[in-house]
């Protein structure tokens, strides 16, 4: 028997009969959402030139996601790639799905002129911010503060 590490991932782009297998990714992650919502999102993000929501397969099942957007700078010439959501099935976390969806992404940014990617992650996520780590990037928390306000907000 061929272990799941072994078995080849291939990640491609997602499309609409993802939506439910996303959704489910999504939940995972701890943003329950259902199905038709995912459609909806994959409506808005798929033709966006700049974006794309990548989904990693093995043996036809998908087995992880990613959504990725090329943001341009406007204080510096060029773009970063943030990494809106990264999730890999629970049952396959730690067989290469998280890299493969990486690579891939870096493919993305190289592809769209990027110069840096990002990803954000909740601090109560200590097993992906060693995963982020091994994978080379930096925890920049202390050089620049992250500040959120949701429109229409009672304050």
């Amino acid at each position: 028997m061929t272990s799941p590490a072994a078995q080849e991932v291939r990640v491609r782009s997602a499309a609409e009969p993802d939506a439910l297998r996303l959704a489910e990714l999504l939940t995972q992650l701890g943003y329950p959402v259902a199905a038709d919502e995912v459609r909806e999102r994959l409506g808005y993000w798929l033709p966006d030139a700049m974006s794309r929501v990548l989904v990693a397969e093995r043996d036809g099942v998908v087995v992880g996601c990613a959504s990725v957007h090329a943001n341009p700078y406007f204080e510096r010439t060029g773009r970063w790639l943030r990494i809106d959501s990264l999730v890999v099935d629970a049952a396959e976390r730690g067989t290469g799905i998280g890299r493969a969806l990486l690579a891939a992404a870096d493919r993305m940014a190289g592809d769209w002129g990027c110069i840096a990617v990002e990803v954000t992650s909740s601090r109560a996520r200590p097993g992906a911010h060693a995963f982020y780590a091994r994978m080379g990037f930096r925890d920049v928390c202390e050089q620049s503060a992250r500040f959120f306000r949701l429109l229409g907000a009672a304050d």
